[in-house]
């Protein structure tokens, strides 16, 4: 049996649970190599996660980078590599153009396409890399979908991002009375909006509900100012970044709706697990899991940057309380369905199999 190497810029918490396992699957057919911190500073490895270490060498204010380390042991052997599909890792190219002559498996795993889309200036190097690949394995199946579509010569995977396990999902039942906060978890960046969300709930004052904030990162100090300026300390909690699972449940479980006040990131995912829907802005350039967001039933849109809209939607599903309380399993039986690391998995299995 061939080895799967899977070769990542860093291993972040949120992968944990899906390296976690590959390796109890695969055992010692399965490698992983990673640098320490991400193009963004503010995402970085986990020490927990199993992993050979590699040095992430940015180059041109962190535009480009470079991986130097035993990973190159890896070049031409005969595994099968996953590498990330991003034209900005320059060490990967040469892992596609070296090996695709040879006839050696190196699979690309990705965003399909650019942030701004597949007609962007950017896609056409994205593609490049496809092709040189043996497959791609995008993070959704509308991605999927897409890119079968527009180039159908391409082979096309796909691994719905997820972050736990199918026995994991599932929401925790409190009394009506203790479901009554609103959940922010991300990473505090500007393009995340969080100082949006602070300002907007300040105009909730009168909302017999509280703020949590999961996370951590540069937009940091400026909630703290505000919150202490505006005498906010005992409705907003800035919790900082947790891991842990049973913890996370715990403050999902007080949340009536989780928010997303910028571009939805995989926390989506995480809200639907257990069971808690999430108000999100309308207008953005969301990340592949927005896919799993069915208006009216597990999401609810506001007016992207008006806080007016925000707060009008927050207060509905105030008022409508019961109703999303008795949606809370069936969204996370949903949940179950498609988002599961199992199911994330799955396409990592195959093409170990079939290879």
């Amino acid at each position: 049996m061939k080895n799967l190497i899977v070769i990542q810029v860093v291993a972040p918490d949120y992968r944990e649970k899906f390296f976690g396992h590959l390796q109890k699957t695969l055992g010692n057919n399965f490698r992983l190599y990673s640098g320490d911190v991400d193009f963004q500073k503010s995402i970085k490895s986990e020490n927990k996660i199993l992993q050979t270490k590699i040095i992430n060498k940015f180059l041109f204010r962190r535009n480009l980078l470079f991986q130097f380390g035993s990973h190159w042991r890896e070049l031409f052997k005969k595994n099968i590599i996953v590498i990330g599909l991003n034209p900005r890792i320059i060490s990967n190219w040469t892992f596609l153009i070296l090996r695709s002559p040879l006839g050696l498996k190196t699979y690309v795993w990705g965003h399909a396409w650019p942030r701004k889309g597949p007609n962007s200036k950017t896609a056409i190097l994205r593609h490049f890399m496809q092709r040189l690949a043996s497959g791609t394995i995008t993070y959704s199946k509308a991605h999927k979908k897409e890119l079968r579509i527009k180039h159908p010569k391409l082979c096309v995977l796909n691994a719905p991002n997820a972050l736990y396990s199918q026995q994991q999902i599932g929401e925790l039942e409190l009394p009506k009375d203790q479901v009554k906060n609103i959940i922010y978890v991300g990473r505090l960046v500007v393009n995340k909006k969080p100082l949006f969300l602070i300002k907007a709930f300040h105009k909730l004052i009168d909302l017999d509900a509280n703020l949590i904030i999961v996370g951590d990162g540069p937009e940091r100090k400026k909630i703290d100012k505000y919150v202490e300026t505006h005498k906010l300390e005992s409705r907003v909690q800035l919790m900082g970044h947790i891991n842990n699972f049973n913890k996370l449940k715990e403050l999902y479980a007080t949340s009536l709706v989780s928010v997303s006040p910028g571009y939805v990131g995989l926390s989506i995912t995480q809200s639907f697990a257990f069971g808690v829907p999430m108000l999100i802005s309308r207008n953005e350039s969301h990340s592949p899991e927005i896919e799993a967001a069915k208006e009216s039933s597990n999401a609810i849109f506001f007016q992207t940057d008006n806080q007016n809209d925000f707060c009008l939607k927050l207060k509905e599903i105030f008022k409508s309380k019961k109703v999303f309380l008795e949606k809370r399993k069936l969204i996370a039986d949903q949940c179950k369905k498609h988002y599961t690391i199992e199911q994330m998995a799955g396409s990592f299995f195959k093409i170990l199999r079939d290879n």
